[in-house]
Order: C-alpha cells, then structure tokens, then sequence
C-alpha cells in the first residue's frame, strides 16, 4: 500500500464524506457538523476531484451514493475508528476538569427510573462534561451506535452488531403497578380483568405480559396504548387501570406514595438491561470512565 496516498487526504473531507453517507442530505449533514450548508457543498465537491466519481446523485430530497462511494465508506469508516481511537490514546481523561460530551442512548424507562440519581452523582465528579440523551430502543440500537449519534446504550437488547460489546448491568422482574393503594395483593383472576395500559413504541396493544399469559391459557384487556412511561401517573391517577412494567420504574413511580406495585400474579422470566457499545472504544479512556460510572451507579445492588 503506497502511505504516499495518504499525503492528498484531508480528515476533516473523511467526515465529511461519512456523515453525508448517514445522512444523505446536504442540509441535514452541515447540522450534523455544526457547519454551513455551503462548506458542505464546497467539501462534496473536493471529494468528487479527489475520488474522480460524482459520490452522489440526486434522487428526488435524498442524495444516493453511487458504487464507488459505497465501496469507499466500506473501507473508510473502519479506518476513522481506528484513527478516531489512536487520536484518543494520546491524552489522559480527568472528569474533574473535563468538558467532553457524551452521547448516551437510553430507552424512556431507564432515563425515568436510572438516569436523575446517576446525573447527581456525575455533576459532582464532572462538572463540566456535557450528557446528550438519545431516545433508544432496542432496535435502533444498532443504528445509533453505528452513526456515532452516541458511543454507549441502555436498553433490553437483541441481534447487536457482531462489533458490539454487551454487559449485563441488572437483572430485571416484571411488576405490576396501580392506583388504589388499599387491599390484597392481585389474583390473577383480577390481574385479567382489570383493564390495562401497554406501553409500546410501536403503538401495539400486544406485550410481554400477553405472551406469558398466553403459556398460562389466559388473557388480559389493554385500553390504553402509550408511546412512552413517563406519562403513566397521571394516566393511572383515580382509575382501575394496571400496568406491567420493569422493576426499577414501579419503585421509581410509586416512591411518590401515590401509586403502589406488587409481583404479578404468574410466572414471568426474568429479563436483562444490558449496556452495550462499540469494540473500538473499549480502551478510550473517557468512554471507559463513563461506562464504569454507569455500571456502578444503574447496575444490580445500586
């Protein structure tokens, strides 16, 4: 391989040329950038001088790449990790004077229940990183961290990238959660004819508990489809309404006193949250930090 090459190259085109690969819009990547649309433009066309290939055609509001352009970010975007990494082993990480941000994708429950508690105790240690909060599940996990639109995910997870790292941080038991504070704990009986909320992503009435219940030979009544938990008080405020959901956001919503949740009324497994993130950044120094951090403070025993 002639390194000579490398003497026409400019870092800052390499970007470039990965975020419009993401993003495939030339708007859309300056703000990625933080940059002018025309920097963009006049960047695009350097790169189509140095690759002797248009990169990209216009197909209606997108940008398509061509063959060339895909086979380039085949062999690009591994090498700006590498550099990305290299560049990051050059200098030590101190959280106590740090002004880094850290991108962290977090599914609503965990940024509810986990995320308040931990923030406390990172302002005291570093108070001048800056936290970003993605919204993420786990199927946009994999995309997420792909992007780079953050280094670290919480969620349940499933079908990760054979370049992900995956850790365990708690166990989780399902809980069902209520209004009226007073009387015996569920039967499952009244489990199944309560009405109940779903929380879902994908505005479905089905879950979890529908399945377990389903290997019992019983079924419940969803009413309520919400996108998100952070609403569920004062949905569930005066009413019969149930829901299940992990363990950490029941306590986390019922410390209020206004709510009160119990083990459901059948067998369920247990579930895991997980932390996962990306091999190359196992040894950047910061992301270490920020992922030992997060395992202290939202893992089991915490």
């Amino acid at each position: 391989m002639n390194r000579n090459e490398l003497r026409k190259a400019d870092i800052n085109l390499m970007v470039v040329f990965e975020t419009l690969m993401q993003e495939r819009n030339v708007t859309k990547a300056a703000e990625k950038l933080f940059l002018v649309q025309p920097t963009i433009s006049a960047a695009l066309n350097r790169l189509r001088a140095l690759f002797n290939d248009p990169l990209f055609v216009r197909v209606g509001h997108r940008m398509e790449p061509t063959a060339r352009a895909e086979m380039i970010s085949r062999h690009l975007s591994p090498a700006l990790d590498a550099l990305s990494v290299a560049l990051s082993l050059t200098h030590e990480f101190d959280p106590a004077t740090s002004n880094m941000t850290f991108r962290i994708g977090l599914s609503d429950d965990v940024e509810f229940a986990l995320l308040p508690p931990v923030l406390r105790t990172l302002r005291n240690e570093a108070p001048n990183i800056v936290i970003v909060v993605q919204h993420a599940n786990y199927w946009r996990i994999p995309e997420l961290l792909a992007n780079g639109e953050i280094t670290v995910g919480i969620t349940q997870t499933r079908d990760l990238p054979a370049n992900a790292r995956c850790k365990r941080l708690r166990r989780v038991s399902p809980k069902v959660l209520r209004a009226d504070l007073d009387g015996a704990p569920l039967t499952l009986d009244e489990y199944c004819a309560r009405p109940h909320v779903q929380v879902s992503h994908t505005a479905s009435t089905h879950g979890l508990a529908d399945d377990w219940l389903q290997a019992v030979g019983r079924t419940r009544r969803v009413v309520l489809s919400v996108p998100q938990f952070s609403a569920l008080p004062a949905l569930l405020a005066d009413t019969d309404l149930l829901v299940s959901l992990p363990d950490y956001i029941a306590e986390a919503m019922a410390s209020s006193g206004q709510l009160r949740y119990e083990a459901l009324p059948f067998e369920t497994p247990e579930l895991d949250l997980d932390m996962v993130w990306l091999s190359m950044l196992d040894s950047d120094p910061a992301e270490s930090w920020l992922r030992q951090r997060l395992q202290a403070l939202m893992g089991e025993g915490d």
